[in-house]
């Protein structure tokens, strides 16, 4: 008995140490030594996959940059787009196309002239900013078709819209009425608009609607 005591004993002694050396461990070794290792080596397995993530976009930056170069050729060959970079510049350019494209089919206005122009609040979604004038104008026939005819067939793409033409039983400037070459115009009233790049579409702001725009 006494030896099966004994043996007992240093098993019991064996297991009573294996359960001090484990609760030394979690108490002591593993959030002051293992814990942090691990935490250390999650970070370092990080750190190695971003660095391989930019390892291989710089591989890919000149193909890239090809790409990109390629795009820009094919939009500067293509005059579809207003040139300029936010709404507020490219209504002030369309303003000034169509204030040429009037004062070409007559000049010194004396059968064509702009009553109003104002910028609008474009309200469509659409993949591309559009940026819209709303105008007014009072033409003879002839001097109307000339101006609608620059506005859409020249570059950048201008677009028109929403057009309203009413006939005038007078001369609508007085210069013009003694002469009689006028008599009779028209009164005219349409949406002129046009697209800005792409890469002005991602920023551009909406011009706010009702303003001139000189």
């Amino acid at each position: 008995m006494s030896a099966r005591s004994d043996k007992h004993d240093r098993w019991l002694a064996l297991a009573l140490l294996l359960a001090v050396l484990a609760l030394v461990y979690l108490l002591c070794v593993h959030p002051w030594w293992t814990e942090p290792m691990l935490v250390e080596q999650d970070r370092i397995a990080q750190a190695q996959a971003r660095s391989q993530r930019v390892e291989a976009a710089l591989r890919q930056a000149p193909q890239i940059d090809r790409e990109l170069a390629a795009l820009r050729a094919r939009l500067a060959d293509r005059p579809g787009f207003l040139p300029e970079s936010t709404v507020e510049l490219a209504t002030a350019g369309l303003v000034q196309r169509l204030e040429q494209v009037v004062a070409e089919a007559s000049p010194g206005n004396r059968s064509c002239a702009i009553t109003n122009r104002s910028p609008m609040t474009d309200m469509v979604a659409d993949r591309y900013a559009r940026v819209v004038v709303q105008a007014r104008l009072r033409c003879g026939t002839p001097e109307l078709a000339s101006v609608l005819y620059a506005l859409e067939s020249g570059a950048p793409r201008l677009f028109v819209d929403n057009l309203n033409i009413l006939a005038l039983r007078t001369s609508y400037l007085p210069v013009e009425a003694g002469r009689g070459s006028n008599s009779g115009g028209l009164d005219i009233s349409f949406d002129l608009y046009g697209f800005l790049a792409p890469s002005a579409s991602a920023t551009a702001v909406p011009a706010q609607g009702g303003a001139d725009a000189r």
